[in-house]
């Protein structure tokens, strides 16, 4: 599935629901939908985008999800079955993250709690240190754990799977994704 400039340009602005059940242990957050997210519905869905390889790296999940044209039923289940849930700091879609404002940022920091308390997982990793310190206000996170819970959820900054960030490779954010996952108590191949 391919999409035109001007196709992806109308999902400007729309969100994508949440990818979470009851059953969610580990909270991966990415920073806000890409347009290409937008228009299939799947969260990191852009072609080139490393997260799927980055989970089966990772043990987390048995095989590379294709989410370029939209998650299946069966990777959806796969995903939820395994704990897996899916969200953003910042709920509209844009080309880019470039395009959010601090204050932006800061107020799906705060949403961003309070879907937490709703969801109750184990974990929350953050995909991304630069929005994490605008959204939450801590200028000096590095990556990885955090001090301090929300709502008894551990919170994670884990490196952002997008091929903008280069300097990691499938390997390492399949490094980081089963650090938090072993966090979460997900059983890991």
């Amino acid at each position: 599935m391919g999409f035109t400039r001007a196709q992806l340009q109308a999902y400007a602005g729309t969100t994508v629901d949440d990818l979470v059940d009851d059953r969610c242990r580990l909270l991966f957050v990415g920073i806000n939908p890409g347009l290409w997210t937008a228009a299939t519905g799947a969260h990191f869905a852009r072609p080139g985008n490393r997260f799927y390889p980055a989970l089966a790296a990772a043990g987390i999940v048995d095989k590379v999800i294709d989410a370029s044209s939209g998650l299946t039923d069966a990777d959806r289940d796969l995903l939820l079955d395994r704990g897996i849930g899916m969200t953003n700091v910042v709920a509209r879609a844009s080309a880019t993250a470039a395009e959010l404002s601090a204050d932006e940022l800061r107020s799906g920091g705060k949403q961003l709690r309070e879907r937490i308390r709703q969801i109750s997982p184990a974990v929350v990793a953050v995909a991304g240190i630069t929005a994490y310190r605008i959204a939450f206000g801590d200028r000096a996170a590095k990556p990885g754990r955090q001090k301090g819970d929300w709502d008894g959820a551990q919170v994670w900054v884990v490196p952002n799977p997008s091929g903008l960030n280069a300097h990691e490779t499938v390997a390492t954010l399949g490094a980081s994704y089963r650090e938090v996952a072993q966090a979460a108590g997900l059983n890991i191949a």
